[in-house]
């Protein structure tokens, strides 16, 4: 594994005294981040990477003092390159911030107001839902109190590796003209992506482009964020860290062309500090404004300590308040956070979907603490290489004879065979991903999943009949199952 990296600003970048820069980039004092060094941080990341975390984590810190960039791990499973400050990473959520600032942005500049109702902006053939007599605003988009679920109910992806690039427009639209809301619009907090992705589609709407153009004319040409946006052009590839499942498996990029406004951002340290710059006052732009405006706190939230402005996250349980968002995809998951009064700001992007906010928020402030994370795949990778090394048959004999060591590495549920078998299938090594498959049925039979995987493994390999015996045994343990409805009406109508 590679040692780590710490780059620093340079002199002018956010109007350090040309002394101090001096100092800071070659002296080898260690400068304090928080209550935190740099050496600390570096033991930090390295034990998450080391303990299987992520596959690499890179950290940003500034401050009135300058910025630092820290990272540990490599940027792909073929290599042993440090990330750093120009890697690309899919930012997931923390788009929404970008989301925010767009409207605050809108607001100030009178092209729209926050108490406007979201069918003002919408084609007149949307229904949009009403209840009580109130529609939704862009307040209520902005602040997550709208009503509307986490996911639209028509969200069925083709391919759930890649969930989200199959949903349309025209999709959405349909959510909305369906949608019966369960509550009061603005009476409860409750996460959307389907809100915050209206939202985007909305403020491009306005706009009159879509919303990658809208971001980089607004917000990334202002702030000389060059690296940001959703297209990966063949330079931006070529410094793109590969995302990683939380299994440490290579994983597909995602693309949200309808939600976009919800997640669908990438970036990379470098650009993300000159975001958490601006929003801390630490270089002035024209979007000064538009970030004081999103930063207001709106409402409470349902998590505890925590309020809301215009999608950031407002955390205040110990002392001074925490502004910050996290964000995750398949592959990916990134945290952004700052202290207004402290005027310390942090970074941390990982090419692994496991969650990195408690390490964000810990080096904002020790206080929150860091939960060391547990790696939960070993019995899952101890199969696979078995498998590839000595043959399917070895692998369900390692598999029992594990089973009877009881080791407390090796964690056996469902999940982990599952994986396995998938894997196979991926590799079109059906008939051994069959076996692993009939092996998760025999350990599980009480599970309506492991019956679906094993009727698709079936369906793969041409067997049809006992495709369709396995399937239905599925539904039979869930008749909530609806792609396994939908596969066996598939497969009876062959």
């Amino acid at each position: 594994m590679p040692n780590k990296i710490i780059s620093n600003m340079k002199k002018n970048s956010f109007n350090i005294p040309a002394l101090f820069a001096f100092i800071l980039l070659f002296s080898n004092i260690t400068i304090a981040f928080g209550q935190l060094s740099t050496d600390s941080i570096n033991i930090i990341i390295k034990t998450e990477v080391d303990n299987k975390r992520s596959v690499s984590i890179i950290v940003g810190t500034i401050d009135l003092n300058g910025k630092k960039i820290i990272s540990y791990g490599k940027v792909n499973d073929n290599s042993t390159q440090l990330p750093d400050g120009n890697t690309i990473y899919e930012i997931g959520s923390v788009t929404k911030t970008f989301t925010a600032i767009l409207l605050a942005d809108m607001v100030i500049k009178g092209q729209v107001h926050l108490d406007d109702p979201i069918s003002k902006f919408l084609p007149k053939s949307v229904k949009t839902p009403i209840r009580n007599g109130k529609e939704i605003t862009l307040l209520d988009l902005t602040t997550q109190t709208s009503g509307l679920p986490r996911m639209p109910d028509n969200f069925n992806p083709k391919n759930p590796e890649n969930p989200y690039a199959d949903y349309t427009v025209e999709q959405m639209y349909a959510f909305l003209s369906n949608y019966t809301l369960t509550r009061d619009i603005g009476s409860r907090y409750e996460y959307s992506n389907i809100g915050v992705g209206i939202l985007g589609h909305i403020l491009s709407l306005v706009a009159g482009t879509d919303y990658e153009t809208l971001v980089k004319q607004r917000i990334c040409a202002p702030l000389k964020m060059n690296s940001t946006g959703i297209t990966l052009t063949a330079k931006l590839k070529e410094n793109l860290a590969i995302g990683h499942n939380e299994s440490e498996k290579p994983v597909t990029n995602w693309d949200l062309p309808t939600l976009a406004g919800a997640g669908a951002l990438r970036s990379t340290v470098n650009d993300m500090l000159i975001f958490v710059a601006a929003n801390l006052g630490l270089i002035k732009s024209p979007l000064d404004s538009a970030i004081i405006l999103s930063h207001i706190i709106r409402d409470s939230t349902t998590i505890p300590d925590v309020d809301i402005g215009m999608n950031w996250l407002i955390y205040k349980k110990f002392g001074s308040p925490i502004i910050w968002h996290d964000g995750g995809t398949g592959g990916y998951s990134t945290f952004i956070g700052f202290d207004e009064n402290s005027k310390k700001g942090i970074v941390v992007l990982s090419n692994s979907v496991n969650w990195v906010g408690d390490i964000g928020l810990h080096f904002l402030n020790t206080s929150y603490k860091i939960h060391p994370y547990e790696y939960k795949w070993y019995l899952q990778d101890t199969i696979e290489q078995t498998v590839n090394k000595q043959g399917i048959d070895a692998a369900i004999d390692a598999y029992h004879k594990l089973k009877i060591t009881k080791k407390p590495r090796y964690l056996f549920n469902e999940d982990q065979l599952n994986n396995v078998g998938y894997a196979l299938l991926g590799s079109k090594k059906i008939k051994d991903a069959i076996a692993i498959f009939k092996l998760n049925v025999e350990e599980y039979p009480k599970s309506w999943n492991v019956f679906d995987s094993l009727g698709e493994a079936y369906m793969d390999n041409g067997d049809t009949q006992l495709a369709i015996n396995n399937y239905q045994k599925s539904i039979d343990l869930n008749p909530a199952n609806t792609e396994g409805i939908k596969m066996l009406q598939k497969l009876k109508t062959k």
